[in-house]
């Protein structure tokens, strides 16, 4: 047999989709071997509602795991949908939408793990001037190639480093640049270190165009995608990247470009430093905390104060959501876990909060939406379809 904390510790595992196969065999076998503060489960065949009742009820014994969520503002749930949040979210946060407050029916929480969906990770591929293709996740770590008196060196960690191998004394070859592409597909994302000491972060299904050595007196890259800089301090190269019709212009600073082809605009959030972003007549400088927003559509740029949270999560391997449409973080997940989504019903205005890690099981996000009651889900292979 047993005990109450025993299940409770292997159910969240199952909810997430973490059981291995000898627990999901101790899970299934619960009505002969479970005991829970020493009563004992009927001995006839239980329904997988019943069975959800019959742990919610003993949940309901033991309010303890509400902890430090009571009190907190806009929760008009009652304490046994925040207790099912303690269960279910674990660490991933209470989620929340503007538009209801049904309760949860426990029932709907216990679900089959999908596990065919998992996370992204460190996948790119680099193509160099010469056509040469290179899959940086499956190369060997060490030195990949030499072009133009850069050696081109594959470390851990999802890092590629571009640096001059010459002395100090030497200068980089004044002719014609050679120029080299990093692409991250769909759940893929890599870090490239150019050759300046320029640091780029990429996100999934984005590409960097850049030359494999800065000659000239500017230093010139191309986005598509998302990306974030930390751009190395040179006062007599400016740092330009161009992208989606949008020049952004930096001498040494830390900012983000989210220029996705299917997103309606795009957006530099800046960090540290300063930047001047251009686009058509249209010119502006930001300052750190603001976000200059651009429509695909118009000329005008928008600037305004950044959520740095909400923008820097995807490098910080989170999601995090603040009142947030539905529609939009699913784009960010199909990225991420390589899905299609499909909606049906009045789903589209939905508007979430929360924060939960890019590393956990699709389902644990999909779970903690559908717990406001707003959106249920149902996965068919590799297609996320979302409903009322």
């Amino acid at each position: 047999m047993i005990t109450r904390e025993e299940f409770l510790k292997l159910y969240k595992k199952y909810i997430s989709g973490q059981c291995s196969p000898a627990e999901m065999d101790m899970l299934n076998s619960y009505r002969d071997k479970m005991k829970l503060l020493d009563d004992k489960w009927d001995d006839d065949l239980m329904s997988q509602d019943e069975v959800g009742e019959r742990i919610w009820q003993r949940l309901s014994e033991s309010r303890k795991v509400v902890g430090p969520l009571a009190g907190r503002k806009n929760i008009a749930f009652k304490w046994y949908k925040v207790a099912a949040a303690a269960v279910v979210i674990l660490s991933a946060g209470l989620w929340m939408i503007k538009h209801n407050n049904k309760p949860v029916h426990t029932s709907q929480l216990v679900k089959t793990p999908i596990r065919g969906i998992l996370p992204g990770g460190n996948k790119a591929y680099l193509t160099m001037a010469n056509g040469t293709r290179i899959v940086l996740d499956s190369a060997k770590n060490g030195n990949l190639a030499a072009q133009a008196g850069i050696t081109l060196t594959k470390t851990k960690n999802g890092l590629v480093v571009y640096h001059f191998s010459g002395n100090k004394n030497q200068q980089i070859p004044d002719s014609a640049p050679e120029f080299n592409t990093i692409t991250t597909p769909v759940g893929g994302q890599y870090q490239v270190e150019l050759e300046d000491g320029t640091k780029v972060w990429l996100n999934s299904m984005s590409s960097l165009r850049f030359p494999v050595a800065f000659n000239g007196n500017e230093r010139n890259v191309e986005l598509t995608g998302e990306a974030y800089f930390e751009v190395a301090k040179n006062k007599y190269k400016p740092f330009n990247v161009q992208a989606a019709g949008t020049r952004v212009q930096v001498l040494g600073t830390h900012f983000n470009i989210n220029a996705y082809k299917d997103n309606e605009y795009l957006t530099a959030t800046l960090l540290e430093g300063s930047v001047r972003m251009v686009h058509g007549s249209a010119m502006t400088v930001l300052t750190p905390g603001q976000q200059g927003k651009i429509t695909t559509s118009g000329n005008q740029i928008e600037v305004k104060d950044a959520d740095i949270e909400e923008t820097m999560a995807w490098k910080n391997g989170l999601f995090v959501f603040h009142d947030e449409n539905i529609v939009n973080i699913m784009k960010q997940v199909s990225r991420w876990y390589d899905i299609d989504v499909e909606y049906t019903g009045d789903v589209k205005d939905r508007e979430f909060g929360g924060t939960v890690s890019r590393y956990k099981n699709i389902t644990e996000l999909l779970n903690n939406m559908e717990l406001t009651q707003a959106i249920h889900y149902k996965i068919e292979g590799r297609r996320v379809i979302i409903m009322k």
